[in-house]
């Protein structure tokens, strides 16, 4: 119970001190409940049904902390409630702030949300303490002889731009390394690469590399867009549900509500993981595959259908290009023997998924990490693209592919952020996109262009975030830029999320600059202050305190690409300052401050000035047109926040004519949250795409068709959609490119343009018309999609495996298949870095790791915690449900390792690494196979690293981070790093 003190979830058994929030919980409950026993006290609070739903509901709690301590009087001072959207996962659940005297003393989860309908998981559950939490840095601090010591702000940024400076003049802007962070805002996001830009580098990137990167690729080189197709709300609609890879019930709870109605309603559920997951325990199909084996799985059933003749074949001639290649490749690789033998699963099981896959149409499949995280993550992905194709489920209310991401504004940070091979809106970086982006943000091409380190270097992708450490510690002649990396700015990301932790630990230890930026410092900080064998003397490690997302304002994008508008909850704390200020603040001592925010209102915080995110959004509205980020204006999400009852909760439409009393917005016809891709101006009034690829909708519904993205025609193939297949209400009835100044004179509809639109649209196409003149004429005017309409592509003959191919693990226990599916041969300059794959793995069959390391080791989430967990380990709410971090053994293994049940075991890797965990025995994992959540740090390799965190800024728990001792591995498109298979051994401790 949370009315008890803490203990430690260290393995110390030290006692926590209990939070000011248990104090005065205490204090409330002793004045205002003295005769209540115990049960009764529980019964009627709420406690006894859920710690999480208790924390939102008690509502005795109006005695609230203020950032000082004090306790200001019941009823004392104005008391507004604030609507903010959950920081963790991407389902985009609301919350209503209650804020008392500039202090947030209670949430209501919102009822009236189309995504969460008044529902919230224990972290959603505990959102308050993250605003008000105790563990939070503070002040900034910088590591003096191993410790951090506070210094002021001046001094802070003063020191901080000038080791930026001396770096750049001695070895090129490329030799920095910036790592954003999928918690920013979209404004936030799109700011940091618009800064990064300015310093003059690629060299960016953010959490998405190493979640989702191969979703992106591959759904994106499928039929044009690397996104959720549908929503969570849509699968209500769904007749069979297929879950590869996901674990929703832990990583994505509220969005099982969607499901569980669905399962009302007679869907089917198969849930397919080489563990029995929480997911798993709601199936009404488990099918437990071997790690990594997806591939072998999924064209297993494609083989029952293409044998049974159930494919879709009207859908497939006039939608997609190159099903018949597949289904060659299909009928004559996987044959039911040769799955059973790579997956583990029996014909009669992979028939079984095929006929319910086939009887119960439209149907929909939902994957997350545990099928992105592979070095042949995009070939995974592919192959459930493909499966959806061939049973004509994409394009459809209650099909599609239902890709849940993992933070809160992962999808949208991904959308319009720091990644370093596109600008905002995943518009390349070739000079046609630079210029685009230079008028838009009204400064010089030119200028631009000066601040890289060579013409060359302004459109070579940069570093990925998954292979920093080898931009340090690689050797220079092999690394495709001048310099190696010297310097790091991890702004809001953890490095426990990411693979190969000692070798993580020396690239930390020789940088010469290394800042983090964050409310939780995260293992950043301790990592870096913990001795090291090679520390490089002059290193500067600086802390700087950001803001929450509740104390600013700004959007963020859940998962189903419907966008959601913040509201400010509460003043910064301590001296926390938002990321957008820091950004600004940072550029004008850099020398480009002005230029950053040139088309941006300024605000005072505090007495400091801040862009306002209002207009950071406007500028996003007016150039980010690839992916119709150029609708949702603020006032029209700030309109949806304030009448989210009016959205119908299966299709999220706006049930019926009403517009908001704030700002006389008429919200009809719109669909919650105007999920992306939202056309033209904010005046076009476009809805919003609620199920994207639609042709049962016009196009100014919200409906589409598959994008003309890969050229009009391929070895004498016809790429675009055949006559008939088209968006309702279009003019053009068949296929079609996409849309240029060309087009528009050629088809005879130049002249529906002003004057002045002709002049600013000619010699460009619909992403560079900075008017939008040309989508509106297109879309509204003749019911055409701007993207143009074409087949998607079941063969992608850009990718490395035109049509997926399975390829075992560079770490694996079945050498017997390498021969029969070798990784993919070793690339050099990939990314800018040599990157290893059959050597690697051949090695590895030489020295016999299969026999050292015979067990395959994998990694997952928990409910409790998310990501890199610093930020809900330091959630004492959230601490006391989850205080060791484990792993998962068979009985069977268990025995043999003469390990019980809550004892402590190692966990040892092939990098040497060695873990300490506690040992959960248990079936839900098979014989061959360990889990381990990926959601600790704090101890390493059996240590508490609790002295090298700053005073008063660790962790409630802290436990091994399973990362650190990960391999190395990574996807051959994306760089997505390895982390589901790899192998390890146990041993009792």
């Amino acid at each position: 119970m949370l009315l008890t003190p803490r203990k430690s979830g260290s393995g110390a058994g030290a006692s926590a001190p209990a939070s000011p929030f248990i104090h005065s919980l205490r204090r409330g409950l002793a004045n205002a409940l003295p005769t209540l026993d115990r049960r009764t006290f529980l019964r009627r609070s709420g406690i006894g049904v859920g710690v999480g739903l208790a924390a939102s509901q008690l509502t005795l709690m109006r005695k609230a902390i203020a950032a000082d301590g004090a306790q200001p009087a019941i009823g004392a001072g104005k008391v507004e409630v604030r609507r903010t959207v959950c920081t963790h996962c991407s389902v985009g659940c609301a919350s209503d702030a209650v804020v008392e005297n500039g202090v947030w003393v209670r949430q209501e989860p919102v009822f009236d949300s189309p995504l969460n309908l008044g529902a919230h998981c224990a972290k959603g559950a505990a959102l308050r303490e993250h605003g008000h939490g105790e563990y939070r840095l503070r002040y900034p601090m910088k590591l003096v002889n191993g410790k951090y010591e506070r210094i002021t702000w001046d001094q802070a940024l003063d020191e901080v731009t000038a080791r930026l400076k001396e770096l750049r003049q001695a070895s090129g802007p490329d030799s920095v390394y910036w790592i954003g962070s999928s918690k920013h805002s979209n404004e936030q996001s799109y700011l940091l690469r618009k800064f990064v830009s300015f310093f003059g580098s690629n060299n960016c990137d953010h959490q998405a590399r190493i979640c989702h990167s191969t979703t992106v690729a591959g759904v994106a080189n499928t039929w044009g867009y690397g996104a959720m197709t549908n929503s969570y709300n849509d699968m209500r609609n769904a007749k069979v549900a297929l879950y590869i890879g996901s674990n929703a019930a832990e990583a994505h709870p509220v969005s099982m509500l969607h499901m569980l109605h669905a399962k009302e309603n007679g869907c089917k559920m198969i849930v397919v993981d080489p563990r029995f997951t929480r997911t798993a325990a709601k199936a009404d199909e488990f099918v437990r595959i071997r790690s990594g084996s997806d591939i072998p799985f999924l064209f297993g059933i494609l083989f029952h259908i293409f044998k049974n003749g159930w494919e879709d074949k009207k859908y497939i001639n006039d939608r997609v290009f190159g099903m018949d290649k597949v289904r060659e490749d299909v009928l004559a690789k996987w044959t039911p023997d040769k799955v059973e033998e790579a997956c583990g699963v029996s014909e009669a099981q992979v028939l079984k998924c095929a006929t319910w896959l086939n009887e119960n149409r439209p149907g929909t499949i939902v994957w997350c990490m545990g099928q992105t995280q592979h070095t042949i993550g995009n070939a995974m992905v592919r192959a459930s693209c493909i499966l959806q194709l061939a049973l004509g489920n994409v394009g459809k209310s209650g099909g599609g592919t239902n890709i849940f991401r993992g933070h809160d504004n992962v999808q949208g940070a991904t959308d319009v952020g720091p990644n370093p091979d596109s600008l905002p809106g995943y518009y390349g970086i070739v000079e046609g996109s630079w210029k685009h982006f230079a008028n838009a943000w009204g400064v010089d091409f030119e200028w631009i262009k000066k601040q890289f380190a060579s013409p060359a270097m302004m459109s070579k992708p940069g570093i990925t975030v998954s292979r920093w450490i080898d931009g340090v510690l690689e050797k220079n002649e092999l690394i495709d830029q001048d310099s190696n990396l010297r310097g790091v700015v991890y702004w809001g990301h953890a490095p426990n999320s990411q693979t190969r932790g000692l070798e993580m630990k020396k690239a930390m230890d020789k940088l010469d600059l290394l800042v983090v930026i964050d409310p939780y410092p995260s293992a950043t900080a301790a990592m870096a202050a913990m001795p090291g064998t090679d520390v490089n003397p002059k290193r500067a490690v600086y802390l700087l305190p950001a803001c929450t997302q509740f104390e600013t304002s700004g959007s963020v994008t859940a998962s189903n690409r419907s966008l959601q508008w913040r509201e400010k909850v509460i003043e910064p704390l301590w001296e926390s300052r938002s990321d957008h200020m820091l950004m600004y603040q940072l550029a004008q001592k850099l020398g480009f401050g002005a230029e950053l925010v040139k088309n941006y209102k300024m605000q005072k915080v505090k007495g400091l000035d801040e862009p306002v995110p209002d207009d950071i959004l406007r500028e996003i509205n007016k150039c980010c047109w690839t992916i119709g980020y150029t609708g949702q204006s603020p006032e029209r999400l700030q309109a949806h926040m304030r009448n989210m009852g009016a959205f119908d909760v299966r299709t999220l439409k706006a049930k019926g004519p009403l517009k908001d009393k704030v700002n006389g917005y008429d919200i009809s016809g719109d669909y919650f949250g105007l999920p992306w891709p939202c056309y033209g101006t904010p005046e076009l009034k476009h809805p919003g795409s609620p199920n994207l690829y639609d042709t049962s909708k016009h196009v100014m519904d919200g409906g589409g068709n598959f994008r003309a993205n890969f050229g009009v025609e391929r070895a004498g193939v016809n790429l675009l959609a055949e006559d008939g297949s088209h968006s309702v209400g279009a003019d053009i009835t068949t296929g079609y490119p996409e849309l240029d100044h060309l087009l528009l004179k050629k088809l005879g509809w130049w002249d529906e343009l002003s004057e002045a639109e002709k002049k600013a649209a000619e010699g460009k196409n619909w992403k560079t018309d900075p008017t939008g003149a040309m989508i509106r004429v297109f879309m509204k005017g003749h019911g055409c999609h701007p993207f143009g309409n074409a087949k998607a592509r079941a063969v992608v003959w850009n990718f490395p495996d035109a049509i997926p191919q399975h390829r075992e693990p560079l770490y694996g226990i079945r050498p017997d298949l390498v021969a029969k599916y070798p990784a993919h041969d070793d690339k050099a300059a990939f990314w800018r870095l040599p990157t290893l794959y059959k050597s690697v793995q051949q090695k590895n069959i030489a020295d016999k790791l299969h026999e050292k390391f015979p067990l395959i080791m994998t990694s997952g989430r928990l409910v409790e915690y998310e990501g890199g967990g610093e930020e809900t380990r330091s959630n004492p709410w959230l601490a006391e449900l989850q205080q060791e971090m484990f792993v998962e053994i068979n009985p069977k293994v268990a025995a043999e390792k003469g390990i019980r049940n809550g004892e402590r075991a190692w966990v040892h890797t092939p990098t040497g690494a060695k873990l300490n965990v506690q040992a959960l025995v248990t079936e839900r994992v098979g014989p061959d196979t360990v889990f381990l959540p990926f959601h600790f740090s704090g101890r390493w390799q059996g240590a508490d690293m609790l002295a090298y965190y700053p005073t008063g800024a660790a962790p409630v728990v802290r436990g091994e981070a399973v990362n650190t001792a990960t391999t190395y591995g990574y996807d051959s498109v994306t760089m997505m790093q390895e982390t589901k298979t790899t192998v390890c051994n146990i041993e009792k401790a």
